[in-house]
């Protein structure tokens, strides 16, 4: 049955076009992450990265997809644009210029983006300015030191090349969404990610070899893994179903409504939107810290690394915040309430209007907070088992929620086109269809 839902996909010329470009454009992208920048010892910085296994630099070089770990022109990643889309939606809640253009529809959305564009290049040369000063003063364990000629001039080239690399993968990620299928920006970091699994696996495997991790050991975290899989698709299709009861009203000779329905609302309705806008905030100063040998900056970097208890509570703060954030910004209950009373719906109970409003913001709230805390006990808890038994850190909770959801929604958008065009799904019946965030 899957087997030829997947061959329907490509009857259908246009998903099957959507699917080859952003193929095509993510293959760019892991060709892109070869790519050194000049004047780096690519040896000395590799020995560096091989001791920095579930530290700070192994989080950022995650989520680049190994492009840190070499310096490639996509050293920086796909951060900086996370952080400046951060900062615009913050101060569009505050900055009444930005609200009222994120009211004004499509020629609002664009100025918006225009924005985070800008944003996007000023932080990028913010980080590449303290990465390339970092990398004059380390030195890798054997004495041989990173940059082969320092200066200002490899200053300016790697604050040059590493911010063109990120508004090169910016614009990548904007043609997926626009051209292809899926967001353009999840599905590069879900890129890096997977890319990185099998040397994660053979990092695993040489440890099991020589002994410092137990077999015992491995079989848990497999089952660990799989039990962590598991739960994200269970949560990740959760709904919390409002009945809505439709009154009937005659139009002419016919009459209309009368309909029961329901008002779907997901438990995890911001998806890994909050863990990757938290390690976004989290990394922008703890990597130029980490990259400074100045004390002060390196006990900076030592606090906020994964696996210490200032790391982790900043973490779990950042995605309770982000969880509600987002949500709020996404869903608004009183437009919600307002279109229902208008169609001539109602819940069961409730009046409609302002008590409608108050009590869907209400059952929102609460299903957030349990959003929130299964997201924070996915991202957490394998992170300080993880920290605790020295495996690879790309096992970690953050990973797996970014793959599975990642994966859950460009599925759910495959499907989605081809029940447009009549073709059955991966799954049989409507109950069984797979349901995304977007």
């Amino acid at each position: 049955m899957i087997g030829s839902a997947f061959a329907n996909i490509f009857k259908i010329p246009e998903l099957k076009r959507r699917i080859l470009f952003t193929m095509a454009l993510l293959i760019v992208y892991r060709v892109g992450v070869q790519v050194p920048v000049p004047g780096v010892d690519s040896a000395a910085l590799a020995a560096i990265f091989a001791t920095a296994r579930g530290t700070l630099l192994g989080l950022v070089d995650m989520f680049s997809g190994g492009a840190l770990e070499r310096l490639s022109v996509f050293a920086l990643g796909i951060m900086p644009y996370i952080s400046s889309s951060i900062i615009l939606q913050l101060l569009t809640v505050v900055v009444p210029h930005l609200e009222q253009l994120k009211k004004e529809g499509e020629q609002g959305r664009k100025k918006i983006t225009q924005y985070t564009r800008y944003g996007t290049v000023v932080l990028s040369i913010i980080q590449g300015f303290g990465i390339a000063v970092g990398l004059e003063t380390m030195t890798a364990p054997g004495g041989a030191a990173v940059v082969l000629v320092p200066g200002w001039g490899f200053r300016l080239m790697t604050v040059i090349t590493l911010t063109a690399g990120t508004a090169f993968i910016m614009w990548l990620g904007e043609q997926i969404t626009e051209r292809g299928i899926g967001n353009g920006i999840s599905l590069i970091i879900f890129a890096g990610i997977v890319c990185r699994m099998p040397v994660a696996i053979g990092q695993t495997f040489q440890l099991l070899s020589t002994g410092e991790i137990s077999l015992f050991l491995v079989i848990a975290l497999t089952v660990m893994m799989v039990a962590v899989v598991a739960l994200i698709i269970y949560v990740e299709q959760g709904q919390r179903r409002i009945p809505v009861q439709y009154a009937k009203r005659v139009v002419g000779r016919r009459m209309y409504g009368g309909q029961s329905t329901h008002l779907p609302l997901k438990i995890n309705s911001s998806g890994v939107i909050p863990p990757i806008f938290a390690s976004s905030i989290i990394m922008f100063p703890a990597t130029i810290a980490s990259f400074i040998k100045i004390p002060w900056m390196q006990s900076i970097a030592d606090t906020i690394r994964p696996g210490h208890a200032v790391y982790e509570l900043m973490y779990v703060g950042f995605i309770f915040f982000f969880c509600y954030f987002y949500t709020a910004v996404t869903f608004n209950p009183t437009d919600v309430a307002d279109n229902m009373k208008k169609s001539g719906g109602f819940i069961p109970g409730i009046r409609p209007g302002k008590r409608t409003s108050e009590y869907i913001d209400k059952v929102l709230s609460r299903i957030t907070l349990g959003g929130a805390v299964y997201v924070s006990a996915v991202c957490v808890l394998p992170s300080i088992l993880i920290s605790q038994f020295n495996v690879p850190f790309y096992f970690g909770g953050t990973a797996l929620l970014i793959v599975v959801g990642v994966a859950i929604d460009t599925i759910s958008q495959i499907e989605s086109h081809m029940l447009t065009r009549h073709y059955e799904g991966f799954l049989k019946g409507g109950a069984g269809r797979v349901k995304g965030r977007y």
